[in-house]
């Protein structure tokens, strides 16, 4: 199946910015990556950071959309589905391809909040929490925000450490952190 030239630049640009960072990755790599003219990017994009946000919704959109179904797939029930997103994180960690976290690179390297940039980075939170949420009420919890709050928080953490530390072993003393507080918050 043949893809636009812009898609083709959306989806060698996420690759390198995944791998190197937004900011280390300058145009002409991308241009000689992608093998398309300087001209073809600019008419599809009009600057460097409006082909970095392109990117940030296509990666928002794919993340999401696996993490619903691996972790859907792992477990029926809501409560156990909670727990499996630490599982599917693992797996995440574990894979060659592994970089981090793709939001997390683009709040440290866009750190003003009202950034477009930065505030793409924080709607995939928001989004990731509001399925967290969704979890959390179905199994029962008392506080489904206050526990969507609690387990966000561990799965950043868990994220933040695989990437900075090399500690792919984060996801399961996040989920032995997160057993506890979901049987305080439902009552199990």
């Amino acid at each position: 199946m043949l893809t636009s030239k812009r898609d083709h630049l959306i989806e060698v640009a996420c690759g390198l910015f995944y791998r190197h960072g937004f900011h280390a990755t300058g145009i002409d790599t991308i241009l000689a990556e992608s093998g398309v003219a300087k001209m073809t990017l600019y008419k599809h994009f009009r600057s460097k950071d409006d082909l970095i946000l392109a990117t940030l919704r296509l990666q928002d959109r794919r993340w999401r959309e696996w993490f619903v179904s691996a972790v859907e797939q792992r477990a029926a029930a809501p409560r156990e589905r909670l727990l499996a997103m630490f599982d599917v994180l693992e797996v995440s960690f574990r894979r060659k391809s592994f970089c981090g976290c793709p939001f997390l690179k683009a709040t440290s390297e866009f750190p003003a909040l009202n950034d477009p940039v930065h505030q793409i980075a924080v709607r995939h939170q928001s989004e990731v929490c509001r399925y967290i949420r969704g979890l959390a009420s179905e199994a029962g919890a008392g506080d489904p925000d206050g526990l969507a709050e609690q387990l966000g928080l561990l799965l950043r953490g868990a994220i933040a450490t695989a990437q900075v530390a090399g500690k792919v072993g984060s996801a399961r003393k996040a989920k032995e952190v997160a057993r506890g507080l979901i049987d305080e918050a439902t009552g199990g």
